[in-house]
């Protein structure tokens, strides 16, 4: 008696759960809740908060991350997501309650990925539109982001020093930039 009893009231809990969903849905209420934040570079690389959880970086501890942002965009029109992912990264770290002083990120655009860095000039001449990656770069590059660009990708691509932002450096070539930094104690991340 007992057992039908209970599930009975689920039924009916789930029943009611369905129809409020659905009533929210007619109603044109959001059914998305998440709640995304920007702690340190704003409008890009949200963040979702989530307190106590049991892995987070640690306030006090130096960082030290070089990231191979690999992927080009899809589409040359839209903000690249692996440059998203990589100021969700800053943002993370700011809202773990690491200070900027303590975390040193060098991001290498590799391969294709270089292109996400050309002045808006060259990148309008080879894509037709304007580049959408160049307010996140400088964001990233003011909030202590060290970009670089592979010379090797760079020449594969048939472009020169001056067809990239100011705010990335051309270094030898990525593979050597894993290997120095490596050396020099950070871990490696690809995007």
């Amino acid at each position: 008696m007992k057992a039908a009893r209970r599930l009975h009231i689920m039924a009916i809990c789930t029943a009611l759960f369905a129809l409020s969903a659905a009533t929210a849905r007619a109603e044109g209420a959001p059914t998305d809740t998440t709640e995304w934040i920007y702690p340190l570079i704003s409008g890009y690389g949200g963040v979702h908060p989530g307190a106590n959880l049991p892995i987070r970086p640690e306030p006090g501890i130096e960082y030290k991350i070089i990231v191979d942002v690999v992927h080009p965009n899809p589409d040359p029109a839209k903000l690249s997501n692996s440059l998203d992912r990589l100021a969700r990264l800053v943002n993370l770290m700011s809202y773990a309650g690491v200070s900027p002083e303590h975390v040193h990120i060098v991001a290498v655009l590799d391969e294709g990925a270089g292109l996400l860095a050309l002045t808006n000039e060259s990148y309008r001449s080879r894509f037709k539109v304007d580049n959408p990656n160049l307010m996140l770069l400088h964001q990233l590059k003011l909030h202590g982001v060290e970009l670089m660009i592979c010379s090797q990708a760079m020449a594969g691509n048939k472009l020169v020093e001056r067809d990239f932002i100011s705010d990335a450096t051309v270094t030898l070539s990525a593979l050597s930039d894993f290997v120095v930094f490596g050396q020099r104690g950070y871990s490696y991340m690809q995007l």
